[in-house]
């Protein structure tokens, strides 16, 4: 049996950058809570963003946040990875010197910007609909940080792999989506999330099931015995993955769950004969 589901949201459960849903999963969600299993979220994004695309059964999951920096239940925090502030401080001072790309700055309470277009703005706030703090200088702040980020519209793919290659000896830095490359403590993944959650509940990696697109879901996949990657997603997640489900845009998330709890409801069927 399946004891613990978890998904990506971006580009795996909907589209880039959006919270239109579609809202059968609620009812699925509360299908395999009564048959056992623990529905969890796992995102790049902050934990005000996740909550608002789950908020009818917001009680009744798990919040992976900001790539696995924090995990939370019921709003209890579960788990948190900060970054050093040296480095933290050194990284910011570097997005700085890029061109086309805007910076976020990810604490428990909020996500700090210093650019003020509204073209970006409103894609942070009724896009992904983030709390975002807008301040004059990040370096000012003096709060923990869960995680950066860089922003490119037209894609990080350009500049990814040589700026990976420059930090990767301090952060772990990740491909989150298209325009997205994510910097977190080395501490802090997808899958190190998954793996502490299945300790906590004591639940084995056979017993649960993830769903991913990008290469930032490569560690939960990993995590899962029965791991699916979407059709869209990366070549690197289709091999990593034991299966392949349909596109996102194809709801090929919720169609797996549902032959989940169909398979699950025979099951117990069966076990009570």
């Amino acid at each position: 049996m399946i004891k613990l589901v978890v998904t990506d949201i971006d580009g795996t459960l909907l589209e880039e950058g959006t919270d239109k849903i579609n809202t059968e999963i609620y009812d699925v969600v509360e299908e395999l809570k009564k048959q056992g299993t623990i529905f969890a979220a796992a995102s790049g994004r902050q934990y005000n963003s996740i909550r608002h695309v789950f908020s009818p059964i917001a009680n009744d999951m798990i919040f992976i946040c900001e790539n696995g920096t924090n995990i939370i239940c019921r709003g209890y925090d579960m788990d948190a990875t900060i970054l050093n502030k040296q480095d933290a401080r050194d990284l910011i001072k570097y997005i700085r010197t890029l061109d086309d790309c805007y910076m976020t700055v990810s604490s428990k309470e909020a996500i700090y910007v210093e650019n003020r277009d509204p073209a970006f703005l409103d894609l942070m706030i009724n896009g992904y609909k983030n709390e975002i703090r807008i301040v004059d200088d990040l370096l000012s702040e003096d709060r923990d940080i869960l995680k950066i980020s860089i922003y490119k519209e037209s894609g990080v793919d350009s500049i990814a792999q040589q700026t990976i290659d420059d930090w990767k000896d301090r952060f772990r830095v990740t491909v989150a989506g298209g325009p997205w490359l994510d910097f977190m403590d080395y501490q802090a993944d997808k899958g190190n999330a998954i793996a502490k959650i299945q300790e906590i509940l004591h639940i084995s990696k056979e017993e649960t099931m993830a769903f991913g697109d990008n290469h930032n879901d490569i560690g939960m996949l990993n995590h899962a015995g029965e791991s699916y990657a979407v059709a869209n997603a990366r070549t690197a997640v289709k091999e990593a993955a034991k299966y392949v489900a349909k596109a996102n845009t194809e709801d090929g998330v919720l169609l797996v769950l549902k032959e989940l709890v169909e398979k699950q409801r025979k099951q117990k069927v069966k076990d009570a004969d």
